[in-house]
C-alpha cells in the first residue's frame, strides 16, 4: 500500500540553504505548519547526523499551528568545488487519540501509516556584491565612529565606560563634601574659640592668648592641607586613568 501524501506544510518546501562563510555555527530555519483538525507527530532525520544539530528534532504539532525548527551546521572547511550531499526527511504522522510514549507511537506506526518529505542541503558564500556592500557599510561606520571621537576631547577618547567615569565623578562629588564640610567645623571651631577668649579675656594672662591663636591657625592648617591632599589625590587618580 501506497504512503500517504504529507499533510504538513513546509517553508522552505524543497531546500535548507546555509550561508557562509562556515567558520562558526551556521543556522537554516524550518517551519513546519499543520493546517489540518488533529494533532500530528513529526521527526527530522538527517544523512549526517554528526554535522548538524536540529532543535527540536522530534514532537508534536497540534491542530492549526505551526512550530520552527532550527537546523544547526557545525563549522567544517569549505569546498566550492565539492556539492553537497547532505540531506533532511521529516517524516510525520497523524497522533493517536490515546498518545502516550512519543518513541513507542513511532515503533508501533504501520508503514502506511507514515509521511515524509525530503530536503537538500544548499551551502552558499556571499557574493562580491554583498561583500562590497558590507565593505561599504563598514566604511560608513568606521567614518562615523572617528568623527565623533574627534568632536570629543583627548581625555574623553580614553578607555574608560560609563560606569567607572560615573564612580570617579560621584567620589570626587564626595571629597567635595568632604571639604566643605571640614571647612564649616574649621569655621565654627574659631568662632567658639574666639568666644570663649572674649568671655575669658579679663581672667587670662596676656600671654596665654597668641598660644591659643597659634594652636587654631595650626589646626585650621592641617585641616586645609588634608582636605587638599585629597582632592589633589582624587583629580591625580582622574587624570591617570584617563591617560590610559
Amino acid at each position: 500500500m501506497a504512503r500517504q501524501e504529507q499533510i504538513l506544510l513546509l517553508d522552505p518546501p524543497h531546500e535548507l540553504k546555509f550561508r557562509g562563510p562556515f567558520t562558526d555555527v551556521v543556522t537554516a530555519n524550518l517551519k513546519l505548519s499543520n493546517p489540518t483538525d488533529r494533532n500530528v507527530c513529526f521527526k527530522v532525520k538527517t544523512t549526517a547526523p554528526r554535522r548538524y544539530c536540529v532543535r527540536p528534532n522530534s514532537g508534536v504539532i497540534d491542530a492549526g499551528t505551526s512550530i520552527n525548527v532550527s537546523v544547526m551546521l557545525q563549522p567544517f572547511d569549505y569546498d566550492p568545488n565539492e556539492k553537497s550531499k547532505h540531506k533532511f526527511m521529516v517524516q510525520s504522522m497523524l497522533a493517536p487519540p490515546d498518545m502516550g510514549d512519543m518513541e513507542g507511537v513511532w515503533k508501533e506506526a504501520k508503514p502506511e501509516e507514515l509521511m515524509d518529505s525530503k530536503l537538500r542541503c544548499v551551502f552558499e558564500m556571499p557574493s562580491d556584491s554583498d561583500k562590497t556592500h558590507d565593505g561599504e557599510s563598514n566604511k560608513v561606520l568606521s567614518s562615523s565612529l572617528l568623527k565623533s571621537e574627534s568632536s570629543l576631547p583627548k581625555s574623553a577618547s580614553a578607555s574608560l565606560d560609563d560606569g567607572e567615569v560615573k564612580k570617579i565623578m560621584d567620589e570626587c562629588k564626595r571629597l567635595q563634601l568632604e571639604v566643605q564640610r571640614l571647612r564649616e567645623e574649621n569655621r565654627q571651631f574659631r568662632e567658639d574659640d574666639g568666644l570663649r577668649r572674649r568671655k575669658t579675656a579679663s581672667s587670662s594672662p596676656p600671654i596665654s592668648a597668641p598660644a591659643s591663636g597659634g594652636v587654631l591657625r595650626e589646626e585650621g592648617l592641617s585641616t586645609r592641607v588634608l582636605a587638599f591632599c585629597i582632592l589633589f589625590f582624587v583629580i591625580g587618580v582622574i587624570i591617570g586613568k584617563l591617560a590610559l
